[in-house]
């Protein structure tokens, strides 16, 4: 048997305040809020055929009575819990991504054309209030 990956199902990122992230993700990135588990800590975010866990750092115990997959400490000595997230956006506007971005203290970078899953195309990179890389991917312009 041979697995063969479509897509990103979900990322994981373990959030200091998680209700922050969820304003962010949700207002600038236009995710939404599909489901939340309290009892874990859990807020999961739609992001078009994916989803985002946020996670709250400090969290609930797992079964086993240890800090783990549902909250736990951070990540690294960064302070980074992944090293970015690739959101594929479409229509992909530099300039009015950057636009709408600014309000909610985003610097993105400039789009440069990158390699993605469907090939390369338009990105661009900015970090969320906690720190996290951000990709925003436009549609492929070659393979």
């Amino acid at each position: 048997m041979q697995i063969q990956i479509r897509e990103i199902d979900h990322v994981v990122i373990r959030a200091a305040d998680p209700d922050a992230m969820t304003r962010f993700y949700c207002d600038a990135l236009g995710c939404h809020v599909e489901r939340e588990q309290h009892e874990l800590g859990l807020i999961q975010l739609r992001a078009g055929r994916s989803l985002i866990d946020l996670v709250a750092i400090g969290g609930p115990l797992d079964r086993n009575g240890a800090k783990g997959a549902s909250g736990g400490e951070s990540g690294s000595a960064a302070g980074r819990n992944m090293d970015h997230l690739c959101l594929r956006v479409e229509p992909f506007d530099g300039d009015a991504l950057k636009a709408h971005l600014a309000p909610f203290g985003a610097q993105p970078g400039e789009v440069v054309e990158r390699y993605g899953a469907e090939g390369y195309g338009p990105s661009l990179y900015l970090f969320d209030p906690e720190g996290n890389m951000v990709e925003l991917k436009g549609p492929p312009t070659s393979r």
